[in-house]
């Protein structure tokens, strides 16, 4: 999926680049979509296990929510299928995958959002924000600059996403989300 930046591959492919036998990929997996979701859940899994390391850190919330935002777009920059995986699963298979992904990946995203604004709030370093509303800004911003940027190369002439284009990424979406979400007195000690 990396090398052919798409989803459209076949079980025979996956046999062939693994070097497995693709009946057996089959009766693992059952089929392609079991399969994928069994990648994504892999994935998730990690992700999900940093979000609680994070939580747990005893660091300002500020601090997490910049470490979230980074790490966020560092996940997606490093699972370049991540999000086209999410979209076909979701959207174009099943409702037992699109129920699945949304028990290990969507729902505990919106737990950690909820949990770490609410710390933002009671620390009075964050404005009451609403987790769902933070959730579609922040990995709709992602989603967009990893999922959208083929429509914006051929628009604009904009190259692919490189190391210094997260880097970049990770700055401007630090001080648009922070620049709405900090209270001013957050904003301040934030700026130095």
């Amino acid at each position: 999926m990396i090398e052919r930046s798409s989803i459209e591959i076949s079980l025979s492919d996956i046999a062939q680049k693994s070097g497995a036998n693709a009946a057996l990929v089959k009766y693992h997996f059952g089929n392609k979509d079991g399969l994928l979701l069994a990648l994504l859940a892999r994935d998730a899994a990690t992700e999900m296990s940093n979000l609680e390391y994070l939580l747990a850190q005893p660091i300002t919330s500020t601090a997490k929510l910049k470490l979230h935002i980074a790490g966020i777009i560092r996940a997606y920059y490093r699972f370049p299928y991540m999000n086209r995986l999410i979209h076909y699963l979701l959207h174009e298979t099943n409702a037992g995958s699109a129920d699945e992904v949304s028990k290990f990946f969507v729902a505990p995203l919106l737990d950690f959002h909820r949990r770490l604004l609410t710390e933002g709030v009671s620390r009075g370093e964050f404005r009451a924000t609403d987790p769902v509303l933070f959730y579609t800004s922040l990995i709709g911003a992602c989603d967009h600059l990893f999922f959208g940027r083929h429509a914006m190369s051929r628009a604009t002439g904009v190259g692919p996403v490189t190391d210094d284009v997260c880097r970049q990424y990770i700055k401007h979406m630090e001080t648009l989300i922070c620049g709405g979400i900090l209270t001013q007195a957050e904003e301040a000690a934030a700026a130095g």
